[in-house]
Order: C-alpha cells, then structure tokens, then sequence
C-alpha cells in the first residue's frame, strides 16, 4: 500500500507539472512565432546543405530526402520550418501547447506545407500516432518534462532501427546565472505575468557586469524579449544534464551516443583545448570522459546539442583509424568558411564554422592543405582528393577537418 501511495503521488505530481508547463507555453509560447519564413526555404533550397544535414545524422546510410521526420514539441515553427527544408519527407510535429499547434498551421497554410501533419499531443503519448520515424528531432524540450525518462523512452520506441535522434538539452554550469535568477524570482514571488516579466526586464539593466547572467546577456541579446525572458527565468520546469548525466539518461533508456553536432565544442584536439599543458591527457581519456572534462573546462555551455541512435542500430562509427577511411567522401558544412585575409603568420588560409559559439576554435592550414580544402566536391573519396599526398598526412588532414565540424562524412560506400 505504502509503494503504492508513493507511485499515486508522483503520478500526481507529475500531472501537475504537465499542466503548468501547458498553460505557460499556452500564455508564452516559445520561440516567439514568425510569419514569414521565406530567407529560410531560400537557406535549404541548396541540396549541398541537405546532404550534408543527412550524414551528419546518418553518415552510413545513402542519401535520400523522403523520410518520416518528427518534431516532438515542436513550438510555433519548427515542425514547418523541416517541412520546408524537406519538401519530400512527411513531417509531423506534436506540441503540448494548442498556442503552438495554432501558430504552426498558420505557417502550413501560408506555405502550403502539405507535407506536415501536425497534432496537439504529449511527447509521452506520441505512441498514439500510430508511427516510426527515420529522424526524430526533439530540442529543448525535455528539459521541461516532469519525467525526461519517460519522454526519451516514448521517442526510442517509435524511432526506426536505422534512424536518428536529434537532441538539446539544457546544460548547468552555462546556465549557472539563470538558475541564480530563477530562485531570486522564487523567493520573491514572481511569476510568470505580465507585469512580472516588464519589471524583470527593466531589473536586468541594473545587474551587476560581473553576475553568471551578464554574459548569457550580451551573447544573446533576445534574451530580454518577454518570451524569451519567460522561458528562462519564470518557467515551472527545467532541469540541466552534464556530460555524465546526460550519457547516464541516454543510456538508461535503450539509446547511444552517436555524435555531439558540433563536436568541436567537446574535443581537446580543437581551439584552447589542444594547446594547455594537460591537453596530451585529455585525448588519452575515453571520449566521455573527454567531453565531460572539457565542458568543465571552458565552463560556459548552456546547452547540449547531440545525435543518439537505439542501441540496437548496428552502423559502424566514423573513425579515422579504420580500414575504411580512405573511402570516406568528404562534404564540405555549410556555414563552414575559409578567410584568406589578415591570416597569421605562414597560414594560407584559416578555416572556420560560423555556428561555434566559441571563438578560439580555427583550423590554420597550409598552402598544400588549402588546396586540399578547396578540392573537396562531394563526390571524390579522400584516396582520390590526396592523390599522392602521403597516406598519413591524409589521413590527419581530415580527420582534423572532421574534428573541427569543417566537414561532414558520406560513408554510405564503405
């Protein structure tokens, strides 16, 4: 009787929270809703883009653009912007918030997206569709469930043996100012209300420049709209994972890690990382202990951005010290640049990706590496691109391109 009080009272609880986090999201829906998402069908119409977001997913698999893709909490336009980006998949986003859902047909209609279905519904319910996805794309959202457990362990069950999973979560020593203002606000009453969040925007002026907050602040500057300022500080749900506790979520619930998106953030091989003194004993770690040592390190992520696949998926992992490497078709990422101005000294050119939030992460190379750079096509393995550059400056070339999130790999021929 006892166990079972306790298992009533949690389901309790939990209720409880599911519908606060409706109702807010229902009064603030978040990201503030858009009607025109033109500039971004113009960004994905380019197929190299496409290809790209594929095998960063799947780099085994052959490209294909007519896949099932779910968007689990999908907020005001994320499931219509997917839809866009992939005109032939069938996209289907499911959101708590009738707000959302109400926003994101809008976008439907306006676009004539008849590609997205899209349904007011729980990420713990999403069974009920009926359905298996080949990409299942869930970002910033269970964070916010009253049992994150139970939400990944509903999206495993219908994502497809072959498929991949997309998730953010919060991180907490980012985040560590946010977690400072969210109690200042509990001690004090404040909740999520108009005039609550007005008064919160104009007592953020008047933060002190060395606060945890003042950073976050600047970097992100849309931090101070009221949606954005509710999200943050006043929701009735959040929670943050380390490295270790996400792993640890992951592997509870029947999934693997497959990649961080930008996994330069995480390596001691890339920036800062791979010139401080313990940088040798960084890379002899095992890789989570790698990724876990390095966000202690640089000590400002606020979120965590990875790839996860069911545990049963059998694909071999990019890996440079394979028998297969050589077969490996370099594609170059999208907002990955190449300067070749104000350079420093004996570099040809430096090589960066405009979506690092950490600025010290770039790739000096050389005259010979730069033309290798610039020959990459999407089509020609790394044997033909290296021609008769030694297999082993071949190799480190791009396996550091690959570290760096210069490229991604199409190991669908290996």
């Amino acid at each position: 009787m006892i166990a079972t009080a306790g298992f009533d009272s949690m389901s309790v609880t939990h209720a409880k929270i599911a519908d606060d986090v409706q109702r807010f999201y229902e009064r603030y829906p978040y990201p503030p809703p858009v009607d025109n998402l033109d500039r971004y069908r113009r960004q994905w119409c380019d197929p190299d883009r496409r290809r790209a977001d594929h095998h960063l997913f799947s780099p085994a698999k052959a490209y294909r653009e007519d896949q099932s893709i779910l968007i689990a909490g999908c907020g005001t336009s994320q499931a219509a912007k997917h839809a866009l980006r992939w005109p032939r998949a069938r996209v289907i986003g499911i959101d708590v918030s009738a707000t959302s859902v109400r926003y994101t047909l809008d976008l439907k209609r306006r676009y004539d997206l008849d590609n997205l279905e899209v349904q007011q519904l729980s990420i713990e319910q999403v069974g009920e569709l009926g359905k298996t996805f080949d990409q299942i794309v869930c970002t910033g959202v269970l964070h916010h469930l009253p049992d994150p457990a139970a939400g990944l362990r509903a999206l495993r069950a219908v994502l497809k043996p072959s498929g991949g999973m997309h998730l953010m979560v919060y991180a907490p020593y980012g985040r560590t100012g946010v977690y400072m203002l969210q109690e200042f606000c509990r001690r004090l009453g404040i909740e999520a209300g108009d005039d609550g969040i007005r008064d919160l925007v104009r007592a953020l002026v008047a933060l002190p420049a060395g606060h945890p907050l003042a950073n976050l602040l600047r970097e992100a500057p849309d931090f101070r709209e009221e949606a954005a300022l509710a999200d943050a500080l006043l929701h009735p749900q959040d929670r943050a994972y380390s490295v270790p506790q996400l792993l640890e979520l992951l592997g509870n619930e029947g999934l693997t890690f497959g990649r961080w998106v930008r996994q330069a953030h995480y390596s001691a091989r890339c920036g800062v990382m791979a010139h401080i003194p313990q940088a040798r004993r960084l890379v002899e770690l095992t890789p989570a202990e790698e990724a876990a040592a390095v966000e202690l390190f640089r000590g400002t992520m606020v979120r965590h951005s990875l790839i996860a696949y069911r545990d049963d998926r059998a694909d071999r992992p990019i890996s440079f010290t394979s028998d297969v490497w050589h077969r490996y078709v370099p594609l170059r990422m999208p907002d990955a640049i190449c300067v070749r101005e104000r350079l420093p000294a004996g570099a040809a050119a430096v090589l960066l990706n405009r979506t690092h939030t950490y600025r010290d992460i770039v790739l000096s190379v050389d005259n010979q590496q730069r033309q290798l750079y610039d020959a990459i096509d999407g089509k020609r393995a790394i044997a033909e691109l290296a021609g008769t550059l030694p297999v082993e400056a071949a190799r480190a070339f791009f396996e550091k391109l690959w570290w760096h999130d210069q490229i991604a790999i199409d190991a669908s021929a290996t």
